[in-house]
């Protein structure tokens, strides 16, 4: 087995398994990765995670020309904006993911840093996760917003609409997102319980010995 179809199979089995726990539904969501030429394997527009066809795959080369499979995702700016800009990325993934969008929509959240620091994990695994405006599907505008913060996040959140992580390779993004959405998950079942976070210390403990980018 090549590399690309390693990668192909991966990626269907990685969006699958994401769907089929309900991280994100329908036709929702996409999912990309940096094949070993430098081009890139996308998933196609309006396909559903739980079906995605290995061999139908959008393919880009390494000049960013569309050469081979379905048509793909909307959200492409999204997807080069973070291959453009962030020199470690080697997969993103996006998500219509219940927990995140649910915070999003509430009044008080930090657009510097979404998530609250109730756990270590999401720290060590997304830094600050940027919270964006709301824009239209599709909207170039998005890569746009992504692109501005100059390669210093590897994790934003559109409000109203979902999740974005770049990762290091598909499990490792796929992996980050499923914190964010965890993480979320946890600010609401624990709002207006007197949750304790992590202080600023435990913050910054974390940062300090794993290295996380957090400005």
């Amino acid at each position: 087995m090549s590399d690309e179809t390693r990668l192909r199979e991966d990626l269907c089995l990685l969006a699958k398994s994401l769907f089929d726990r309900g991280l994100t539904h329908g036709s929702t969501g996409n999912i990309s990765a940096r094949t070993p030429d430098g081009g890139l394997l996308v998933s196609p527009t309006g396909s559903s995670f739980g079906r995605l066809d290995p061999a139908r795959l959008s393919k880009f080369d390494d000049q960013g020309n569309h050469v081979a499979g379905d048509r793909p995702t909307k959200e492409m700016p999204l997807h080069t904006a973070f291959y453009d800009t962030r020199g470690t990325t080697g997969a993103v993934v996006h998500l219509h993911s219940t927990h995140s969008v649910a915070l999003s929509l509430l009044d008080g959240a930090d657009e510097d840093n979404f998530l609250p620091p109730l756990t270590p994990y999401a720290i060590m695994q997304l830094g600050k996760v940027k919270l964006l405006p709301v824009f239209l599907p599709g909207d170039t505008a998005m890569g746009d917003a992504v692109r501005g913060l100059a390669g210093k996040r590897s994790a934003v959140m559109l409000a109203h609409h979902g999740p974005v992580v770049a990762g290091k390779d598909p499990q490792a993004a796929c992996n980050a997102i499923e914190e964010l959405e965890e993480t979320a998950k946890l600010a609401l079942l624990t709002r207006g319980m007197n949750a304790r976070p992590l202080t600023d210390d435990q913050v910054q403990a974390v940062v300090t010995k794993f290295d996380v980018k957090w400005d």
